[in-house]
């Protein structure tokens, strides 16, 4: 598998980007920034407002189905209940086209502590060329019980301190980084925890209902081992960052546990290393709703 992995690797890859990068460089406190307004604007107009409001015009919900993020919105009444979030894990592309936030949320549908419902979310973002502010990509949360220990940040800037000129359309180059994910796919036929160990970086994280996060490849790994579970997935689609050091890919996975199978999806960050190889720095697997 070490081998096949290192074929997929490319070079970071050169293009145009046009002007929206002709303005400061975008870091990591612009997609914290983005939260934040979302946070608040969800505090003054509802949800439903606010996903529609900062979400991209091909922004996805998973609803159970992959729809766009405005017609599931657009079509229902209203969001009840009140939602907040703090990113407490971000990354940000060199061009600062794409970016990731991830972290605790608190949803209440009541007046009551036991109204309240506690959990994790993964929210991806990308640069809209038009008003050059990020947009919402997808947004996809885990369910569980409140965690005793407050979470620590990790917010970084990216370790590609210079921007690369850019494709007219750098997310239809992301043919590699599916071929990656198709291949992740392909080893856990083989051997779940193998897989894993092959694709997650030593810091990578993995977020799982029922379940705090698990940060580091040995928590992870150790998770997958002790609960003995099998998973096979499909890729959907995903989408790569012009400056070729940060990408996303989404799917479908069924886990099974003894002689339980259940639905989810996935959503996975892929970052490059020294070698150009991609890793997952980030998965998150959140059961498929109303099943």
């Amino acid at each position: 598998m070490k081998m096949n992995k290192a074929i997929l690797a490319i070079a970071a890859f050169s293009c145009t980007m046009g002007t929206a990068f002709a303005q400061k460089a975008a870091t990591v406190q612009t997609v914290i920034q983005a939260e934040d307004d979302f946070v608040k604007l969800a505090a003054r107009k509802g949800i439903k407002e606010a996903f529609l409001t900062v979400t991209d015009p091909e922004g996805i919900v998973f609803k159970p189905d992959v729809i766009k993020t405005t017609d599931f919105y657009g079509k229902i009444d209203k969001q009840p209940g009140t939602l907040t979030w703090q990113p407490k894990y971000a990354r940000i592309s060199a061009n600062g086209d794409l970016a990731f936030t991830a972290g605790p949320y608190v949803y209440q549908n009541g007046k009551t502590e036991d109204d309240k419902v506690y959990g994790d979310y993964v929210s991806i973002w990308k640069l809209d060329q038009i008003s050059n502010r990020l947009k919402l990509v997808t947004n996809l949360g885990i369910q569980h019980p409140q965690s005793a220990a407050a979470q620590t940040t990790d917010v970084k800037e990216p370790v590609q301190t210079t921007k690369v000129a850019a494709s007219v359309d750098p997310f239809k180059s992301k043919g590699v980084v599916l071929t990656n994910d198709r291949q992740f796919n392909q080893g856990l036929k083989i051997s779940t925890v193998g897989t894993y160990k092959e694709f997650l970086t030593p810091e990578g994280r993995l977020y799982f209902p029922g379940f705090d996060p698990m940060v580091g490849i040995d928590k992870t790994l150790k998770f997958m081992a002790n609960q003995a579970i099998s998973i096979t997935a499909e890729t959907l689609n995903g989408g790569r960052a012009s400056s070729n050091d940060l990408a996303y890919t989404y799917g479908r996975a069924r886990i099974r546990k003894g002689n339980i199978v259940s639905n989810y999806y996935y959503v996975r960050l892929w970052e490059q290393d020294a070698q150009h190889r991609w890793n997952v720095i980030l998965e998150i697997l959140s059961a498929v709703e109303n099943e």
